[in-house]
């Protein structure tokens, strides 16, 4: 893949919309590029090198292999594998699946350290992708505390179809890319809470779904 189309993937990104033309050029040069088909495991540690990633197309779900649970699900146009740059041995036990077909970037941890150090909007830029998600993780663990099952389940899916979600004709529309059992790791329940909750909404017209996208209406 020449520099160029590296380029114009990495223009998408609002994290290096302040390094400049050169800088860009230049990480360009020593970026990889693959497609992955839907299914594929990413693998975070190739060929003995640890990686970065940017995702600029498809879905991607971030696995503790330690639990087999969900973490966090990474939408087109951020980073995985940044953990790397913080915690490398929590990192070792992160694992990445792609939900659908997607392109993505990838750079070595120990050159995107370098790269960081030397431009501070990046490396801020960084820090708070890796922030919000430390955030995430904690309000997980205030909801498990404070609200029952169906909350956090009806929460979780208004959540996701609002961020992955686009408008339709006065409708928020999503890809229904999450099983059962994910939302359940996603939400500390069960996978039969979880079918149970959604069949629930859905009767009481709060939400709908099929095998290929779920929704709400805005008039709700």
């Amino acid at each position: 893949m020449n520099t160029y189309t590296k380029y114009w993937f990495l223009e998408g990104f609002n994290l290096f919309n302040k390094l400049g033309r050169i800088t860009m050029m230049r990480m360009c040069e020593i970026l990889e590029m693959d497609n992955i088909d839907k299914g594929t495991t990413i693998e975070l540690l190739k060929e003995d090198k640890k990686n970065v990633f940017f995702l600029k197309k498809g879905t991607v779900k971030i696995i503790d292999t330690s639990t087999n649970n969900v973490k966090y699900i990474v939408k087109k146009g951020n980073i995985f594998g940044e953990l790397l740059l913080y915690n490398k041995q929590a990192a070792l036990e992160e694992q990445a699946i792609a939900l659908e077909d997607c392109i993505v970037c990838y750079i070595e941890a120990d050159r995107m350290e370098q790269i960081i150090e030397k431009h501070t909007s990046l490396k801020n830029g960084i820090l708070k992708i890796y922030g919000l998600r430390i955030r995430k993780l904690e309000r997980r663990l205030q909801d498990l505390l404070y609200k029952d099952s169906l909350t956090r389940i009806k929460e979780f899916i208004t959540d996701y179809i609002n961020e992955f979600g686009e408008e339709k004709n006065e409708k928020i529309v999503a890809k229904n890319l999450l099983s059962h059992k994910d939302i359940a790791s996603l939400t500390n329940t069960s996978r039969q809470t979880v079918s149970n909750t959604m069949s629930r909404l859905r009767k009481e017209g709060k939400i709908d779904y099929n095998s290929q996208h779920i929704l709400i209406s805005k008039k709700r």
